[in-house]
Parts: C-alpha cells; structure tokens; sequence
C-alpha cells in the first residue's frame, strides 16, 4: 500500500515526481492566452459593431434629414403654387367684372368664326403638313383674330390693369382652346386644345404650376431668368357655365428665392447638425474605444493576477507534493531499515533462544551420561536428578514465554488483556542481549480496563517502540544500570501504556526523535484503532480507547 501510494506521485516509468508546476504553467498559459485571445476578438467585435451601428445612425439621419430638406423645400413650392393659384382665381374675376362683359365675351363670340380645325395635327398630318406648315397656318389664324372687331380695344385696359403688378402675362382663350387675346401678341392664334392645364380649366377646375423661364416676354418688356406661377383659370358665366379660359403668369422669382435661401440655411443647419453627430459620433466611437481598452487592460490585468495566484498556489502544491513524496520516501526507506533491524533482532533472538535452550539440554544430557554410568548404589548422587528437574523447569518456563509471545498474536480485532499482551512482549525482549543492559520492568496496572485491538499491529508497535527507547539509552546519558519501564494504567475511559527510562529511583529523560520511523510507524498503526501516541521528554505513551460491552 505504502509503494502504491508512493508510484501515486511518480512520473510515467521514469521515477520522477509528477511534475505539477510545469504541467500547469504550459496548460494555464495556454487556457488564459486563448481566452485573452477570445476577450480581445470579442471586445474589437463590439469596437466594430458600434462604429458600425453609429456610421449607420449616421446614414440614417442624413437621409432622414435630406427628405425632410426636400419636403420642406416641395412644401414650400406647393404652398407658393396654391397661394398664388388662389390670388390668380380672384385676379381671373377682377379681370372678367371689369373686362370681360366690355371687351372679351364679344372678342370671344367673334373668334367662334375663325376656323381652328384646319389647324390642328389630325387635319394637317392628312394634308401632309410640316412644322412650317403648322406656324404658317398659326400665323393665318393670329392674322385673322387680329382683325376682329374689338380686338385693338382689349389690349390697352389690360396692359393698364397689370400695371405695377407681378403679372407679366395674360392670355385668354375661347372653349376649342384657340388663342384669342395674348399680351405677347405672337401667340395669337395658337391652339392649346391638348394642354392638360387648359383642359382642367374648361372642366370647371383651376390648373397651375412653377414654371422657370430663361426668356420671357412680358408687360414690361423682355425679362430674363425668371421663375413663375403659370395658372389656367376659367371664366363662371353668372347663370352658369363656362365662358372662356385666361392663362395668367405671375412672377414669383424673389419668393421663390426667399424660399430657396430659407432652404438653403435649413440645409447648412441640416449640414451642421451633421456634422455635430458625426463629430459625436467620433467622440463617441473614441469613449468606446478607450473603455474597450481599459476593460481589456483590466481584464489582462486581473488574468495576470489570477494566473500568478493560481501558479503561486501550485507552486506550494508542488512543494507539498515533492515534500510528501520525499517525506514517503524517507519513510519508505527508514521502514525498510527498520524491517532489516527487525529481522537482525529476530536472528539475534533465535540464536539467543537456541543459546538459553541449549544450554540446560547441555547440562540434562550431561547428566544422563552421568547416570547411565551408574552400577552400584554407592554411585547415587541425589543432586543429579534435582539439577535435571531444574534445568527442565527452566526450558519450560522459556518455552511458555516463546507460546505467550505467539499466542498474543492475530491479524484481526479483539478485546484484549492489555497486561497480559504487554508482558508476552516484554518476556520476549528478554531473549534479546540488547535488552542484558538495559532490562524491561513490567509494571502493570490493578483494575486494568480492556480494549479493542489488532494484537499483531499492537505488539509490533510495542516491539518497536521498545527497541527505539533501548537505542536511545546511551544519547541519554542512561548508560550503566538504567532499565526500560513499561507500565500501564486507566485514566479517563482510556487505557495507557507508559514506557520510560530510570536508574535507581530517578527518572532519566530520553527522547525518541519524532522523526523516527518506529514512531511514525507506530501512530500509523494506532490510528485506525481510535488510539495514540505522545512523544515526551519523560517517555512514550500509547492510549487506547476502553473497550465497552454492546449494549443488549
């Protein structure tokens, strides 16, 4: 068992000790550099998931902030559109409650003569007709509407109406969408049947839209690079329907750039902003980062420290293991002289048991030469036979200590008569000629308790423990009539066996080292039996537990 445990803590066949530290230190290193490895991955995985995430916030806002730049600015086309579509309607009935009665409705009621059909696709496309064709027949009608009656009247009251205004055009058409009146007098004559803006218009629903004009023609002469609100309105007859269509053409160029300046400054507002959450963003990715850092600086930090206590803690393990190793070995080869010892001291006692057998076996065959030689009664010696019974008496009492010794022994517990197991051992020492100079009182004790106990492991603690007191005699300064006491005694539900060194009546002090590998041996073999051993200047004492009878 003692080998096994010590293979326990042996390399793999080549009688090393198990390497704990250099095992440890390469498997750790590795775990805590993979795992470094794993929190690093992971920690750039958030670094990158958060720049990530803030690019996208970023994007995103961008756009969000691009469309809401580009409703604002439809928004603000739209409403400018409507705004002035609402002012051209009420433009439209000023201009037909002053003029219309006077001077358009009878400019319109003539124009109906005027032949528009001849001019239109259908009609020119089946006369093979070309784009010079077209303006030719358009100038024809213009030349024809000029010449109506009224109509050299109309223009003056309309010029002095749009005076100082920001109508710079107005035209008029009757219901096949035939160019009546134009301020631009070139575009008499023109047909607008196919304009959606006219066609709405004779529905009944007012039609317009932003136009931008490089060129244009207006009231005031040629202006350029103009923005303007074109509206298709139609003219309510009182009892109802509809008379005819003006085409009216506001400029709105200075709101329009108004509109586009405050476009302009919420898109650097909008661009700002941008920038600001991008520079947040910035600032924000960096804080990450830093964190990022110092959790992983921390984390390598705490790693480094854990690692160090745990190599630290193995270190100390491995200092135990290789102590209790060396500690087993120590042990195993003190045993082992112990063992030789013992068989040294078995040898010894055998050639002392042959010496004290053989000498009284001497004396009886001696004197039963003696007496064969007899032939008279005056050859008779009555000491004869008395020496003969004596020295038979002393082989018997030598061989009922040897069957005391014998008998005490078993491998298996029982209650035992502690002064009886101490006195077969001490009669048996006696055989020993170390024990001549050093002889071993018995002294037991009156109204011993019994005990429970293995007596082989018993009587080997006692042999041992007797032979390491007897060794230590000389160190002792015991030399010279000092004699080995073995007494036992019942104190406190126990039962001691108390072994000392005296000469006379003093008691000598003589330490056992605790070291010594009968004693370690001996606490080895108390242990299992519930008992002890205490190592003193004033000796050694067993104590065993008392034995107590199962109660029925």
């Amino acid at each position: 068992m003692r080998r096994s445990l010590l293979q326990a803590w042996r390399g793999a066949g080549d009688g090393r000790t198990f390497q704990l530290t250099r095992y440890f230190t390469a498997t750790s290193l590795l775990a805590f550099v993979v795992l470094a490895i794993v929190l690093y991955l992971l920690e750039l995985g958030e670094q990158r998931f958060f720049a990530s995430a803030q690019r996208e916030n970023g994007a995103f806002l961008a756009t969000v902030q691009a469309q809401l730049l580009q409703e604002h600015k439809e928004a603000g086309r739209t409403n400018l559109v409507a705004v002035h579509e609402a002012g051209h309607v009420t433009l439209a009935h000023v201009f037909a409650n002053a003029v219309w009665n006077s001077h358009f409705a009878p400019l319109v009621a003539a124009a109906q003569a005027v032949p528009v059909e001849r001019c239109r696709a259908p009609a020119l496309e089946a006369q093979g007709g070309t784009p010079a064709a077209l303006q030719a027949c358009v100038a024809e009608l213009r030349r024809q509407v000029t010449a109506l009656p009224g109509f050299s009247d109309v223009d003056a009251p309309v010029r002095a109406l749009m005076r100082r205004t920001n109508v710079f055009k107005i035209k008029v058409y009757d219901l096949r969408g035939l160019t009546v009146y134009s301020s631009e007098l070139a575009q008499v004559g023109e047909d607008k049947s196919e304009n959606r803006g006219w066609r709405s218009a004779v529905a009944g629903r007012p039609a317009s839209e932003l136009v931008h004009r490089n060129r244009f023609s207006a009231f005031e002469g040629q202006v350029e690079d103009r923005d303007l609100i074109q509206s298709y309105v139609p003219v309510q007859m009182a009892r109802g329907g509809i008379q005819g269509v003006f085409e009216i053409y506001s400029d709105v160029t200075p709101l329009l750039q108004q509109l586009d300046a405050a476009t302009a400054r919420l898109a650097d507002v909008t661009t700002r902003n941008q920038e600001r959450v991008q520079q947040a963003a910035e600032r924000n990715q960096g804080t990450m980062v830093r964190a990022s850092n110092r959790l992983l600086a921390v984390s390598a930090v705490v790693l480094v420290l854990v690692y160090l206590a745990l190599l630290y803690l193995v270190r100390n393990g491995q200092r135990i293991i290789d102590a209790e190793a060396r500690s087993r070995e120590q042990l195993a080869l003190r045993e082992q002289e112990w063992h030789r010892d013992k068989m040294a001291t078995m040898a010894t006692m055998a050639a002392n048991i042959s010496h004290e057998v053989g000498n009284p076996l001497a004396i009886i065959s001696g004197l039963a030469q003696e007496i064969e030689l007899w032939r008279s009664p005056a050859d008779f010696q009555p000491e004869m036979p008395k020496m003969i019974v004596d020295q038979t008496a002393r082989i018997s009492q030598m061989t009922r200590r040897i069957s005391d010794f014998a008998n005490a022994g078993s491998d298996a517990p029982e209650v035992l008569d502690i002064n009886q197991l101490v006195r077969s051992v001490c009669e048996f020492l006696r055989f020993d000629r170390r024990f001549r100079g050093t002889p071993i009182e018995l002294r037991p004790g009156q109204g011993l308790l019994a005990c429970e106990a293995i007596p082989d492991h018993l009587t080997e603690v006692l042999m041992g423990l007797l032979n390491a007191l007897e060794e230590n005699v000389d160190r002792c300064g015991g030399a010279g009539g000092t004699r080995i006491v073995a007494s036992t005694a019942a104190a406190e539900g126990q039962v001691r066996i108390h072994l000392a060194c005296e000469r006379g009546q003093e008691h000598v002090e003589c330490r056992v080292p605790p070291e010594d590998a009968r004693v370690a041996s001996a606490r080895r073999r108390l242990e299992p039996l519930g008992g002890s051993l205490e190592v003193s200047p004033g000796g050694l004492e067993i104590r065993l537990p008392a034995w107590s009878p199962p109660e029925n």
